[in-house]
């Protein structure tokens, strides 16, 4: 080997050595972001982990209305579905697991969809809701449905006499809901109550029990 040759050699063994050193620290540098990110990736989860057990811990699982109900209907198991929710320690509400206790009850209110049921909504209906109004009329067979059952949601028929010859008598047609039906032996009458808009109720309690008929309908 020639003398320049060894020289070189030696010229050129420093240069690599720091280009060498040079990629390493790039490699250094590259890891550390990642592994803060995989920190905080941890330390996020874990924190998130915590929360939603605390959140968890505090909710209970409950019933509530799947479906809207009317005042005077007897709840079923298909009206409710059972929800997980923080609950307020003065609300009473009912408990998933009370279900049997409560299927059957009368509902003393007319409740959307969504509401928590509670036992302060069970019950015989003391007083209609804001704006509504029940009136009581006095029926015989065949002016009403024989099947007819509290919760049912009619179509109030009243017509008048007095029509024009060869034309239909006026009348006027409004939507109830049945809260009650009372049979009355003495008078041979079956007295049901129904709910309705208070103008009409009124308007209702003005009409001869004769000219009226109920038709069931479907619910809305």
């Amino acid at each position: 080997m020639s003398t320049t040759s060894f020289r070189e050699l030696h010229t050129r063994a420093p240069a690599n050595a720091a280009v060498g050193s040079r990629l390493r620290g790039i490699t250094r540098r590259r890891r550390v972001p990642h592994l803060l990110v995989g920190v905080l990736l941890v330390v996020g989860c874990a924190t998130g982990g915590v929360i939603a057990a605390l959140q968890m811990g505090e909710r209970v699982p409950v019933l509530m209305l799947a479906e809207p109900v009317t005042v005077g209907q007897r709840l079923r198991a298909s009206d409710v579905r059972e929800v997980s929710v923080a609950i307020d320690a003065g609300l009473e509400v009912v408990s998933a697991e009370a279900i049997d206790e409560v299927e059957g009850e009368l509902l003393a209110y007319s409740l959307p969809a969504g509401t928590l049921l509670s036992r302060q909504v069970l019950g015989e209906a003391l007083l209609p809701p804001t704006g509504e109004a029940v009136a009581a009329v006095g029926l015989n067979t065949g002016q009403f449905p024989p099947h007819l059952q509290p919760g049912h949601t009619v179509r109030v028929v009243a017509a008048r006499d007095g029509g024009l010859a060869g034309t239909a008598p006026p009348r006027e047609a409004w939507e109830a809901v049945v809260t009650a039906v009372e049979y009355e032996a003495d008078a041979r009458l079956t007295v049901v109550s129904l709910q309705l808009p208070r103008n009409r109720a009124e308007d209702l309690a003005d009409w001869p029990a004769d000219a009226i008929r109920l038709v069931v309908v479907a619910g809305e």
